[in-house]
């Protein structure tokens, strides 16, 4: 018998980098005032549809997840646990910088998982490898409700160890959400592997029909 596993991930909402043409990744962009309302609303539009439940919240230390997993957890009177583990990709020399620099300088295409834009930057694997002790963690817990407050890149390659698909099909498929987006990941007694929803945007807009 398997561990009964409620997962909800939230991938932060709008973020000065958003809309300022600037890299993301390890720099500490703040959410936008829209953004910190889109995680009041996903915060509301979660703690409606879960009923009361009680969560375990883990985030990103950045800036923009972080205040976001502050949002959700005085909703849901919890305490967010930090992880580095849950970082964006590392875009090496090109933390700090416009996107259009990044594009000007980069240093190698990446064609494959283990290509880096920059020699100090992380690789998709590199991320795997820094999120996998973390995802055995939670996968072996005994928690059964659990909420994850990540990013794009982070949470895409979470998806793919959820579904127990191995590290090679990161050259083949991506399962990337979006600004905003929740997803329901959801393991049976049975051990099936489940994602209910897909970064869903629909929790960050204030929607009274789903509250009812």
């Amino acid at each position: 018998m398997f561990q009964k596993k409620n997962i909800i991930t939230v991938q932060h909402p709008e973020s000065i980098h958003h809309l300022n043409g600037m890299v993301g990744s390890w720099t500490d962009w703040n959410l936008t005032e829209k953004g910190i309302q889109q995680s009041e609303n996903i915060a509301y539009n979660l703690q409606s549809e879960v009923q009361g439940k009680s969560f375990v919240l883990y985030t990103s230390p950045l800036i923009r997840t972080r205040e976001t997993a502050e949002i959700i957890s005085h909703t849901f009177d919890t305490v967010p646990e930090f992880t580095d583990a849950l970082k964006e990709r590392s875009l090496g020399k090109a933390i700090g910088k416009s996107v259009q620099w990044l594009k000007d300088n980069i240093e190698q295409e990446e064609k494959s998982m283990y290509d880096k834009c920059f020699s100090n930057a992380e690789s998709r694997f590199d991320v795997w490898q820094r999120l996998k002790p973390f995802y055995e963690k939670v996968v072996q817990s005994p928690d059964e409700n659990i909420i994850i407050v990540s990013h794009g890149e982070t949470l895409s390659i979470f998806n793919v160890m959820w579904l127990g698909l191995d590290v090679e099909m990161l050259n083949s498929i991506d399962l990337y959400g979006v600004s905003g987006g929740v997803s329901f990941l959801q393991q049976t007694i049975d051990g099936k592997r489940i994602i209910r929803k897909l970064s869903d945007t629909s929790y960050k807009i204030a929607n009274a029909q789903k509250l009812l």
